[in-house]
């Protein structure tokens, strides 16, 4: 056997060793649990639902567009953060402030409430 090959058995022994103590000492608590829903099951879970406002400059300039954001869903059901995805900045802002204000009967995992991750877009057109 040569010397490589005794070293890399060694390293990947170790490895091995050491995911599998991860492994054993981790537990995935629900709180952990994230779940990606689609945009339509989002909007089919949302109890309250706040269109965004147009906004003025938009308006002026005559700026229309889609804009893409990642909702982040509480246990609770509450919209946490949302982040922008894609689309005009002027638009994005009024679509993060109105999903922030949204409501969501709280998704589950194994029966349990659960925290939950969806891709929305928002269409804007004079």
């Amino acid at each position: 056997m040569s010397q490589t090959y005794k070293g890399f058995m060694t390293a990947l022994s170790v490895a091995a060793l050491a995911l599998t103590a991860l492994i054993g000492t981790s537990t995935l608590k629900a709180e952990d649990v994230v779940v990606h829903v689609s945009q339509n099951e989002a909007v089919k879970a949302a109890k309250e639902k706040v269109q965004p406002e147009y906004p003025a400059m938009a308006k002026q300039l005559h700026l229309e567009g889609t804009v893409q954001v990642e909702a982040h869903i509480g246990s609770s059901g509450n919209v946490d953060e949302v982040k922008p995805l894609a689309g005009n900045a002027v638009l994005m802002n009024a679509a993060v402030q109105a999903l922030k204000r949204w409501k969501f009967t709280p998704f589950t995992a194994d029966g349990k409430p659960t925290k939950a991750v969806a891709d929305m877009s928002f269409s804007f057109k004079l």
